[in-house]
């Protein structure tokens, strides 16, 4: 994890708002505004929030599965760095062998009319040159990759189990080899259990293949098992960004407190009291003046009513460790282990 292979500068993703017959723009909403992320090579870099965060719009527009509004998306590849948001049709073709993404839902992200074979051969059809006996080998490797077998060649995807057809999602995004997977809740969908297999399986293709992973979930207990670090958003701005341990022990930013006073103790034990947050998310097309969550904060101050804080370094921890809250140094704040 010592290079870079892709850094994310101001990313914006706006949607317009329409009104009236004319559809005439009255508004916007800002489902990305200005985020900046470096991923490193061979990381799993989380990516968490509560649901409307702008966590998926993310990924998809990293991708460009939706066209960003605005920012950089710079691709260090084996050829040079490339800014993804500026590729033209032929070139994102040609990148897309490098970047791939394992859908949240393995029930919609399947199409029901194709086989296995079909489906994880469908990349290697449009972007690889392969004869038909190659194009069956390769796929065999992968289903052996995610632990199925070739007798599932000719099978359609309802006659498997969620977990199953998540690996057949996993062994599609991996059938060109790529560098980079978005895993786009890759794991809600399923039970406990199965989402133990999945997750393993990840980690193992990671060691043996070292691919580089975005893993968006709401799930902390997820993240702390899967990622090296972790970004936290809120209202499509990142507000928190640390290595994966120091952020669940030690929080600076409120919002990041009451994510983790929520997380289920494994001990019937031990008695962890909750962080309240009051009201509800604000509506991204208004957003309130000054910081963002401050409606909702406890420790909300005037200062944090009319200054939008910054996302920056907290002074004192160990590692990288950034808080966008105006009062990151001042707080004591609970974390996992407290």
């Amino acid at each position: 994890m010592s290079t870079p292979l892709l850094e994310i500068k101001g990313l914006s993703k706006r949607f317009p708002i329409h009104s009236g017959l004319s559809r005439r723009v009255t508004g916007e909403v800002r489902a990305i505004d200005g985020i900046d992320l470096t991923i490193m090579r061979g990381e799993t870099l989380g990516l968490v929030g509560e649901s409307g965060c702008g966590k998926s719009t993310t990924g998809r527009a990293i991708l460009r599965a939706i066209e960003p509004t605005a920012g950089e998306i710079l691709f260090h590849g084996e050829d040079g760095t490339v800014d993804v948001a500026k590729l033209g049709r032929t070139d994102l073709k040609r990148i897309r062998r490098k970047m791939q993404m394992v859908f949240q839902d393995p029930y919609a992200s399947l199409n029901p009319r194709m086989n296995v074979e079909a489906i994880i051969a469908e990349p290697l059809i449009c972007l690889d040159h392969m004869s038909g006996r190659q194009r069956r080998g390769r796929v065999v490797e992968l289903l052996e990759l995610v632990g199925l077998n070739a007798s599932y060649l000719l099978r359609y995807p309802h006659t498997f189990s969620g977990g199953q057809r998540q690996r057949i999602g996993i062994a599609r995004a991996l059938a060109l080899e790529p560098d980079f997977v978005v895993c786009d809740e890759a794991v809600s969908a399923l039970d406990v259990s199965v989402q133990a297999q999945v997750l393993n399986l990840l980690t193992e293709i990671q060691e043996r293949l070292g691919t580089t992973y975005l893993f968006i979930s709401h799930d902390l207990g997820v993240i702390e098992h899967q990622c090296d670090r972790v970004a936290v958003m809120y209202l499509g701005k990142i507000v928190e960004f640390a290595e994966t341990e120091t952020l669940l022990r030690t929080p600076k930013m409120p919002y990041v407190e009451a994510l983790l006073s929520a997380v289920p103790e494994a001990d019937p034990h031990v008695k962890r009291e909750r962080v309240a947050i009051r009201g509800e998310v604000a509506d991204p097309a208004n957003l309130p003046s000054g910081c963002p969550f401050h409606p909702r904060c406890p420790y909300a101050q005037d200062v944090c009513r009319t200054a939008a804080p910054t996302l920056r370094q907290v002074e004192g921890e160990a590692g990288p460790h950034l808080a966008a809250c105006h009062f990151a140094e001042a707080l004591t704040l609970r974390g996992v282990g407290a």
